[in-house]
């Protein structure tokens, strides 16, 4: 398993070649638009992440075979990895796909946006998500794991981590043995070489299975926890968001709740910085919460302030609610950046 990059800088007497290394899932995002009689039909909770075998996600993808669809490589880490590099940052990525052409395709994909990618295959079938995206541009994710069940602790390499600022871990992985494993090993090895932690606690149906973990984690392993505010409300039993960011505050050294089309709270040093949200046209709230992971780790590990952090990720946010797909059309010029950044 090799990982290249070409840029290289010195910090705290490690060789950082990695502003970000993500462990998660490979699966190839088939997005469709669907009616809401449609998303009746199938019989599946409307805006939820649902896990379905293969048998299952065969019968979705022949209800809707008539309609037009589009894929690309996805998984909430690896869209996050991916929004980090186009930010210009530096991304790696550890996941399991099958030798298949989905595999093959996911791959590619990941690498053309500038990821580091760790090719080691499993058997069986590449994973996918099925998004099925109804007119109030709230999104229904199917997902069939497929090959990236098979990712283990074997798969999470130290020499990576030690070269990285941040390790990000999604809360989907928690789900599974061995995903379950290899993310504790990520973090295992994160701590043993003083590099961070960021996780992201994924999705609400998670905290009913794994609410005393997920807040062992935040309290003892990690750095940056980021969190939707119903998330937030399921893991504190708060209502109000701003209770909410200051209860995880009290274990966690930095959060990022973020609020929909409200904006986000950041906090940072016992600091509550609130961060606006971006007035779009929303067509697909997929992957908003990971482009806005996305601008919070480019920011924190390429020397932005955390307010400036919040601007670029709410702006990342509110480009990929205003577009179909979850991840950003082509990647940001430093013109760009440097404009949202002085916008803070």
């Amino acid at each position: 398993m090799t990982f290249e990059i070409d840029s290289q800088q010195e910090a705290a007497g490690n060789i950082v070649k990695y502003d970000v290394y993500g462990v998660g899932n490979a699966l190839v995002d088939i997005q469709v638009n669907v009616s809401d009689e449609t998303l009746k039909k199938l019989d599946f909770q409307k805006g939820i992440m649902t896990l379905v075998d293969e048998e299952v996600q065969t019968e979705v993808l022949a209800e809707i075979s008539e309609s037009d669809v589009s894929q690309c490589a996805g998984g909430s880490a690896a869209n996050t990895m991916m929004g980090v590099a186009d930010f210009g940052g530096q991304a790696a990525y550890s996941c399991k796909v099958a030798h298949d052409s989905i595999g093959d395709f996911y791959l590619s994909d990941l690498r053309e946006r500038g990821v580091a990618i760790n090719i080691e295959s499993g058997s069986g079938q590449t994973g996918t998500c099925v998004i099925l995206i109804t007119d109030d541009a709230e999104r229904t994710m199917l997902t069939c794991l497929g090959a990236s069940t098979s990712l283990g602790p074997d798969d999470v390499e130290e020499e990576v981590i030690r070269q990285s600022k941040y390790v990000y871990i999604e809360g989907y992985l928690f789900t599974q043995e061995p995903t379950r494993s290899a993310a504790l090993r990520a973090i295992e090895l994160a701590k043993k070489n003083n590099v961070k932690v960021a996780f992201t606690v994924s999705d609400p149906f998670l905290i009913q299975y794994h609410k005393d973990e997920f807040w062992e984690l935040i309290k003892n392993s990690v750095d940056l926890v980021f969190c939707n505010l119903e998330e937030a409300r399921a893991l504190t039993g708060k209502h109000d968001s701003i209770d909410c960011a200051h209860v995880m505050h009290q274990h966690a050294e930095n959060v990022a709740l973020t609020l929909g089309p409200n904006g986000s709270l950041l906090m940072h040093n016992g600091e509550t910085i609130a961060i606006e949200g971006v007035t779009v046209d929303a067509k697909d709230t997929t992957g908003a919460g990971d482009m806005y992971a996305a601008g919070i780790l480019y920011g924190i590990t390429n020397g932005l302030t955390w307010k400036q952090s919040g601007h670029l990720a709410s702006h990342a946010a509110g480009q990929i609610v205003s577009q179909l797909g979850a991840r950003f059309s082509e990647s940001f010029s430093a013109e760009e950046l440097q404009k949202i950044i002085a916008e803070a």
